[in-house]
């Protein structure tokens, strides 16, 4: 049986994988987010479990809010994990707002314009 991956390896790969598809430096991205480079360099590697303050300051050097990252690494790990049956869901109309949408097993998805930032890029 495969491993799930922890949240904080995940949310590590969605970091160093925002930061590599923005061209910055470990260097430049700590900096900004008012972290030691070590430190960043742990919490990509999944080896630190950082705070909620942590993540979001990490995730805006990397021009990204704490709930999109959350997202994103919920997406990562559920594109790796079998699919769970959900509860139909009613979509929101601030999520439509924002191009997430929902389907008929009330799953979030994102739309087209949406996909360029799940893709990573800039």
């Amino acid at each position: 049986m495969e491993e799930t991956a922890l949240l904080r390896e995940t949310l590590g790969r969605v970091m160093r994988l925002r930061r590599i598809s923005l061209g910055l430096t470990l260097r430049e991205v700590a900096a900004l987010a008012g972290v030691s480079v070590q430190y960043l360099s742990e919490v990509e590697r999944g080896l630190k479990d950082a705070s909620s303050e942590m993540v979001a300051a990490i995730a805006g050097a990397l021009r990204l809010t704490l709930p999109e990252v959350l997202v994103l690494s919920a997406q990562l790990a559920s594109a790796h994990e079998p699919a769970v049956p959900h509860t139909p869901a009613v979509p929101h109309a601030a999520h439509s707002a924002h191009g997430i949408t929902h389907s008929a097993g009330g799953t979030g998805a994102y739309s087209g314009a949406a996909q360029a930032t799940l893709a990573l890029a800039a």
